[in-house]
């Protein structure tokens, strides 16, 4: 029964021709839209996540406020942190090491092409092992910085594989400029996905601070803790700290001190918040469309008034009545979903693929199978929810007044 239900709701669709296609685009809309910005926002926080380039739950980062220009982190304070600082956290009860971090803003120079962009200090000693394994840096050609080496560096992987940065690709054994000054390209990273790394040239701590006089002052300060577990003490130690070596009360701080987690679900929260919004408007494109299903059922009823009342006379039930115009709607609903559902997740895969270009990110385009389950039902339910006055309406028809009419 419920098959041929199905098979008269088809055939009437059809013989409505262009007002069924009218009626679809609204759902058709509404669902695209839903299932693309679902989609991109996916792919956009985990785009976005993949720039952090930290994995380690021990790690607390310390870094000066006052931003008073754009530039790397740290730069352009008003009060920069200094080496007594990252002596006085790496004193500190909960911390196992403090490491002073630069990343400063230059310029590079190869096969006669200049670019700006952003080199990284590489620690001495036992924080070089640690910051190692703190970044994930693994090389793709090469080899790593050692404490002896002078006048050398490691380029991040877009260097190598990239040629429309230089015209050429870098590699081992390259000589590039640095602010005016020749260094050896020893080695290039592995693709680590973060615009950052992708794109940073690494150069030992002392030689960075030379060329670019750093002097005392340090951008970042990167604070490895004895034990996860207190996390949360030693961010606690920190701000004290701090807050009594810069002459400041809670509340003032000219610092910040955060986690990768906090940084991470903060952003998380923002990007979330988007998204709901975004989705909150696509939405008012389904209900549209469901008035859409409402007017046009209400419509076929009206013009199917003799057919209803010849289906009556011959033995149907108000329930089959009810039934066929439920499931017509339903379809309209269930049709234009279905065509929503691919467009969305084509926009959604594109979408991701394009992010990850502007980002420099590598995160594969993902189809989240629980959702385009939910919204290929959900369509369905907004074409039969629209479609239940017009079929009640069609079913409560009096057989002698239908056929009169």
């Amino acid at each position: 029964m419920i098959l041929d239900y199905f098979h008269l709701a088809v055939k009437n669709l059809r013989h409505r021709g262009i007002r069924s296609w009218l009626t679809l685009l609204g759902i058709f809309i509404g669902i695209a839209t839903v299932v693309s910005l679902i989609s991109l926002g996916g792919g956009l926080k985990t785009a976005i996540n993949s720039q952090f380039g930290i994995s380690s739950t021990e790690i607390i980062s310390v870094q000066a406020g006052g931003l008073n220009a754009y530039g790397p982190p740290g730069s352009g304070v008003v009060s920069p942190l200094t080496m007594d600082d990252v002596e006085a956290i790496g004193r500190l009860n909960t911390v196992e090491i403090a490491i002073p971090r630069h990343v400063a803003s230059g310029k590079m120079e190869f096969n006669e092409v200049v670019q700006f962009g952003y080199a990284m200090s590489i620690p001495m000693r036992d924080a070089r092992k640690i910051t190692y394994d703190t970044l994930e840096l693994e090389v793709e050609t090469g080899r790593l910085l050692n404490e002896q080496d002078t006048d050398k560096v490691v380029l991040g992987n877009n260097f190598f594989v990239n040629e429309e940065i230089y015209g050429k690709t870098i590699k081992p054994g390259d000589n590039v400029v640095v602010q005016e000054k020749r260094f050896e390209v020893v080695g290039i990273i592995k693709k680590k996905g973060s615009f950052i790394f992708d794109n940073i040239v690494m150069m030992n701590e002392k030689q960075l601070v030379d060329l670019f006089d750093y002097g005392d002052k340090v951008d970042i300060i990167a604070v490895k803790i004895k034990s996860k577990d207190l996390m949360d003490k030693a961010v606690d130690e920190i701000e004290k700290e701090m807050r009594k070596r810069r002459g400041v009360k809670i509340g003032e701080e000219n610092f910040e001190v955060s986690t990768p987690q906090a940084a991470l679900s903060t952003v998380n929260q923002v990007l979330t918040g988007i998204q709901i919004f975004l989705v909150m408007i696509a939405a008012i494109s389904i209900i549209v469309g469901g008035v859409g299903i409402v007017n046009t059922m209400t419509t076929s009823v009206l013009e199917r008034t003799k057919e209803i009342g010849i289906m009556k006379a011959i033995g149907a039930k108000n329930s089959d009545i009810f039934y066929l115009f439920l499931i017509e709607s339903g379809l309209l609903g269930l049709v234009g979903g279905i065509a929503g559902i691919i467009l969305g997740i084509g926009v959604g895969y594109f979408g991701t693929v394009m992010i990850n270009s502007f980002l420099g990110a590598s995160s594969s385009p993902k189809i989240d199978w629980i959702l385009i389950a939910f919204t290929f039902l959900g369509s369905f339910i907004v074409g039969a929810v629209s479609g239940i006055i017009p079929a009640i309406r069609a079913a409560n028809q009096k057989p002698v007044e239908a056929l009169r009419s």
